[in-house]
């Protein structure tokens, strides 16, 4: 039987089709970045890494290039994104050092033959300065899914990371109808490998809201959680290489945020509602005891040339209990549904 039909059996299925009279698509991008902004202004750098510091937190943001330097030993190429993320205080990333986090890591449709696995790595990003505390990653339309796109990363007064980004597909190369993109934060080597959040059995008699504890047994089992009522079931094939995309699990989240914990300190990523994304995990992702928290998103009834966007936050503070964490959270939850 089908995946979709086996483990998303009874989440409503809407035809999320665009009427032709409807002046924006729902996942239109919000034209923020330079990709879609043309009065945005921008410089670039030789350098393949930036540092933004705000508040308690320091991110440091990277392209796809190897940067192996005092500040970022052992970084590899293709790892793009947040190289590093610290708190005042800390002297060891949350992230494992050679790899990175909210890394755009997958473009795919879903079916069986890939061109290219990680094609977002493979080809080169360019480093936009916007300001001191706000910078872009640009790549060019790729070869092989001529997807242009184009992640923003703002560091806001309490050190919490805004990440926006804008794609145009440049070509119908998605066979299935629909677009699927995949990040990637691989973290270094946490004591509880798990995340937390709000969500629900996807069938069976107990349907109330629970807080949740998931770690996967494998990778590539029980890996992804869609959000209740999600309006678009991808069409994925059964034997789809990246494992992490098509192996939902039986809970779907009813809140758009999810934590992890290591070393005393909680990373929240923080979603719109709108923007309909999938969270994602696997125990293993970043090597034997380094997880990955992950999230994935899909663009479904997508047109060539048109410009697609979401918007989300990565919240970094020290760990006391849930209940501090969601009043920290708050403020950004509630700015989240006004962007």
């Amino acid at each position: 039987m089908n995946w979709i039909r086996c483990a998303l059996a009874g989440l409503v299925l809407c035809c999320f089709m665009v009427s032709p009279l409807s002046a924006r698509h729902p996942l239109a991008a919000p034209g923020v970045t330079s990709l879609t902004n043309p009065q945005v202004r921008y410089r670039t750098t030789d350098a393949h890494f930036f540092v933004l510091k705000r508040g308690k937190v320091t991110a440091v943001i990277v392209d796809n290039a190897a940067v192996d330097t005092e500040l970022l030993p052992g970084h590899r190429a293709g790892y793009n994104g947040l190289a590093s993320l610290k708190y005042a205080g800390q002297k060891e990333n949350l992230f494992v050092p050679a790899l990175a986090g909210l890394n755009f890591e997958h473009i795919h449709d879903g079916k069986t033959r890939l061109p290219e696995k990680f094609e977002p790595r493979k080809f080169p990003m360019q480093l936009r300065v916007i300001s001191e505390d706000t910078v872009e990653l640009y790549q060019a339309p790729t070869p092989n899914w001529k997807l242009e796109s184009c992640g923003r990363y703002q560091i806001l007064d309490d050190g919490t990371i805004e990440y926006t980004f804008e794609c145009i597909p440049h070509a119908a190369l998605f066979k299935n109808g629909y677009i699927g993109l995949f990040w990637a934060s691989y973290i270094q080597a946490p004591q509880d490998r798990r995340i937390h959040f709000y969500g629900k059995r996807k069938e069976g008699t107990d349907q109330g809201e629970h807080f949740l504890h998931a770690r996967t047994p494998a990778h590539g089992v029980d890996s992804t959680h869609p959000p209740a009522g999600g309006r678009f079931l991808p069409r994925v094939a059964e034997d789809f290489p990246l494992t992490l995309v098509n192996h939902p699990s039986a809970y779907v989240y009813s809140r758009p945020w999810y934590y992890g914990i290591r070393d005393n300190y909680a990373y929240t990523q923080l979603f719109r509602s709108q923007d309909q994304i999938w969270f994602a995990q696997s125990p293993t992702g970043g090597g034997k005891q380094n997880p990955a928290w992950d999230f994935q998103w899909f663009i479904p009834d997508y047109q060539p040339g048109e410009a697609y966007g979401f918007i989300m936050r990565a919240h970094y503070t020290p760990w006391s209990d849930r209940t501090t964490l969601e009043q920290q959270i708050q403020t950004h939850l509630s700015a989240l549904k006004q962007d």
